[in-house]
C-alpha cells in the first residue's frame, strides 16, 4: 500500500469513529431513586427517582429481574378520583428535572417474584430514546426501602449506561 492510500483509510476511520461517538447518547442523571418495599404476597410496588437529560430523551421502557412486568405509569387526578394509568413514553427535555415520585410519573414493578425487603437493593434497567430514535439503555441498583431516602444524602443507584451495540448483547 501506499502512504496516500494509507493516509487517507486513517482519515476515513478517523471519521467513523468521531460520527459514531458524537451519536454515543449521554445517559441522564439519575439521583433519589429507590424502590418501595415489600411484603409477602404483595404483587407490586413503585420505582422512583429524579432524571436530568443533557439531550432531550424519552423514557420508554424498564426491566427487572424482580418482577414480570415493569410499565411507566401516571398518576392524576380525574375529577375527584385519583387514576392510575401505564403510559408508553415520558419526555425528558434537555436540562430539566423530571421526578418519578408517589401520585405522578412512577415506574411500576408487577407480579413480583418475592418479597423486596427494607436494605435489599433491585435491579432496573431503564430504556431511553433519543430524537433521532436511537435506543439506549441505564442499569441502575436500587436501594429497596419504605420511604424516600432524604434528598441531600442517602445512597445513590449505581448506574452503566450502554449504547445499542451493548444493548444487543445484554437483552434484558
Amino acid at each position: 500500500m501506499n502512504t496516500t492510500f494509507r493516509t487517507c483509510m486513517a482519515f476515513a476511520l478517523m471519521a467513523v469513529a468521531v460520527g459514531a461517538f458524537a451519536q454515543a447518547q449521554q445517559p441522564p442523571k439519575v439521583e433519589g431513586g429507590w424502590v418501595r418495599s415489600s411484603v409477602p404476597g404483595q404483587q407490586g410496588t413503585g420505582a422512583f427517582m429524579r432524571l436530568t437529560a443533557t439531550e432531550p430523551l424519552q423514557l420508554v421502557g424498564a426491566a427487572t429481574p424482580v418482577a414480570g412486568v415493569a410499565e411507566l405509569h401516571e398518576m392524576r387526578m380525574e375529577g375527584d378520583v385519583m387514576r392510575m394509568r401505564a403510559v408508553d413514553k415520558l419526555d425528558l427535555p434537555a436540562g430539566r428535572t423530571v421526578e418519578l415520585k408517589p401520585g405522578g410519573y412512577h415506574l411500576m414493578l408487577m407480579d413480583l417474584k418475592q418479597p423486596l425487603p427494607q436494605g435489599s437493593s433491585v435491579p432496573l434497567t431503564l430504556l431511553f430514546r433519543n430524537a433521532k430514535g436511537v435506543d439506549s439503555k441505564l442499569e441502575l441498583k436500587l436501594p429497596v426501602a419504605i420511604r424516600p431516602p432524604g434528598r441531600g444524602g442517602g445512597a445513590q443507584p449505581k448506574a452503566r449506561a450502554m449504547d445499542r451495540q451493548s444493548m444487543d448483547a445484554h437483552k434484558y
